[in-house]
């Protein structure tokens, strides 16, 4: 095992992924924005503003919490790291915070985002509301059908849904939709939501993800006296798990796994399994593990979670994957599906699908190794998701 960078080199790269393969608009874009999180770093002001904002707006610290019926069931104490219980539902917002705090330190009016479960647009279109900002929100035709209530929610803080009908119509063409509008438009910043995208996206969606790692470090220690014998997330772009692993990096001892959307099986357009089926390529900006066609450009994903839905995943896991600090694993839609209605009957918690992806495969590690301590970040509540899942039982029920 190599220890990985926790910071990128001067190019934007974690050891071979990242970077900016971008044009030399968005490149001087994109540069801006590095030069401002710079300056903002290293600012106590801004650190101070952010933590205030983490704590009297989102709800922070967020528990970590004992499931004890299901460590009496399964063998394993498990634990969850309770991000479902942040404003509005999900990790997302600690990443809109810092990044719209950002954006007006910049003087932008605008923000843009795009979004696959909706929660990362609920997040950046509160915080606009919040800050004053104009907000677009880009999102695929496909999950604005299946996440109607979160497009409800975007409407009622007052952005604008921009509807992305080419492709696949899901989260990838939602990022190209909103890079479209961000090179033309002066005014505008783009919150990118995930652990993705050219240099410095990656870097500082992982800075602001951070306090769920931090957090949960500190908790598990004051609650067990010791650390967890393995962290676990789900990993479509990679933030929630990006977050949670940072806190724990150093920490040789401790497993880190990412938890990939198997989807319906190996086969092609079957998955989402970047890390685990994937290759490495460049695309939106960035070199990383992805899901190849036969042309060898962005292939076609499929997971029953739409936040999870996405043909690559954040350069900092392909480097943690190809050191071998972190492992990655992929869960099929039943498995995950079981583990959302075992959570929710054993424990009361009604988690979101890309949540129950991390439980689903935390439960298969209980059983095999009885008495260890895991810790699972549940990075968002399945309230999002209740419709999607009733609509798949009445189609089976037919």
């Amino acid at each position: 095992m190599v220890q990985s960078p926790s910071k990128p080199d001067s190019q934007g790269f974690f050891g071979a992924y990242g970077g900016q393969y971008v044009p030399e608009a968005l490149k001087q874009r994109l540069d801006e924005v590095s030069q401002a999180y710079t300056l903002a770093e290293a600012d106590p002001a801004f650190a101070q503003e952010f933590n205030e904002l983490c704590i009297h707006y989102s709800g922070r610290p967020s528990p970590i919490f004992h499931c004890k019926n299901l460590s009496e069931e399964f063998g394993a104490d498990i634990w969850l790291k309770r991000e479902d219980l942040n404003h509005l539902g999900a990790h997302k917002i600690n990443n809109t915070l810092g990044q719209c705090l950002l954006a007006k330190r910049m003087g932008k009016k605008r923000v843009i985002a795009e979004t696959g479960a909706g929660q990362h647009g609920v997040a950046t279109a509160a915080t606009a509301a919040l800050m004053g900002l104009s907000c677009t929100i880009c999102m695929g035709e496909v999950d604005i059908e299946r996440q109607r209530l979160n497009v409800t929610r975007m409407e009622m803080l007052g952005a604008k849904i921009q509807v992305a009908t080419k492709g696949q119509r899901t989260l990838k063409e939602a990022v190209d939709e909103a890079l479209a509008q961000w090179i033309t438009d002066d005014e505008m910043f783009y919150v990118l939501g995930s652990a993705v995208g050219p240099h410095p996206y990656p870097y500082i969606v992982k800075r602001f993800q951070s306090v769920i790692g931090t957090e949960a470090r500190s908790q598990i220690l004051s609650e067990t006296g010791r650390l967890p014998d393995a962290c676990l997330a789900c990993v479509g772009g990679g933030s929630n798990a990006i977050g949670l692993f940072s806190g724990f990096l150093d920490d040789v001892q401790v497993r880190l796994i990412g938890v990939e959307p198997g989807g319906r099986g190996d086969g092609y357009g079957q998955h989402a399994a970047s890390l685990c089926l994937g290759e490495p390529g460049v695309m939106h900006g960035f070199n990383s593990y992805m899901i190849k066609n036969p042309q060898g450009e962005a292939g076609e994903v499929y997971s029953i979670s739409a936040g999870l839905d996405y043909p690559s995943v954040g350069p900092e896991h392909a480097q943690l994957k190809d050191t071998g600090r972190a492992e990655y694993v992929r869960v099929t839609d039943k498995e995950a599906l079981d583990a959302f209605f075992l959570l929710s009957r054993k424990e009361g918690i009604i988690p979101a699908l890309e949540s129950s992806h991390a439980l689903a495969h935390a439960l298969k590690m209980a059983k095999e190794m009885p008495g260890s301590l895991l810790l699972v970040n549940l990075s968002g509540r399945g309230d999002k998701d209740v419709a999607q899942v009733q609509q798949l039982f009445a189609t089976k029920a037919n």
